[in-house]
């Protein structure tokens, strides 16, 4: 497995876990469920993106890869 794979396997889960501390149904109107939770999971996705290239990055310009 790549650098940025284990980065992804290991960053996902820490995103969602800290997306879990945002009450993200008050935004959406009623019954309207599903649609904050797809929210949510991109939401999740993106932000582990870019937690991800940014340490990615880092450890490209810091030569410790």
């Amino acid at each position: 497995m790549t650098i940025k794979t284990i980065l992804y396997v290991l960053i996902i889960p820490l995103s969602i876990w800290a997306l879990d501390s945002i009450n993200i149904q008050n935004v959406f109107k009623k019954n309207r469920y599903y649609q904050a939770r797809l929210l949510y999971l991109f939401l999740s996705f993106a932000l582990s993106y870019l937690v991800v290239n940014c340490l990615f990055d880092f450890f490209i310009y810091t030569k410790l890869v």
